[in-house]
């Protein structure tokens, strides 16, 4: 018995299912020539690489978007606001 008298119920066809995408693994920027620097280090004068690592309003960009690991990820945050500090790097964009 439907739940509605008087109503037919259609079945729905099946969806196809799209293939997953491979991912593609991002390099870490901060590799030199693919080998991880020891101990991690970001220079804070190192304005080219820390422009790429902050967004239009000077925010730091989060670690998805960068590729970069968690250690390199600390390292660019912690040049970025030395940066900051020293005023080579705006804190907030105008």
């Amino acid at each position: 018995m439907s739940p509605m008298p008087g109503k037919k119920r259609f079945s729905k066809a099946p969806r196809k299912r799209s293939k997953p995408k491979p991912k593609i693994k991002k390099k870490d920027p901060i590799f030199i020539d693919g080998v991880r620097p020891r101990p991690m280090f970001v220079d804070y004068k190192d304005l080219d690489l820390l422009g790429k690592m902050v967004n239009r309003q000077a925010k730091i960009i989060g670690r998805r978007k960068t590729g970069c690991t968690a250690a390199s990820q600390h390292a660019v945050t912690r040049a970025i606001k030395r940066a900051r500090f020293m005023a080579l790097l705006p804190y907030v964009a105008d």
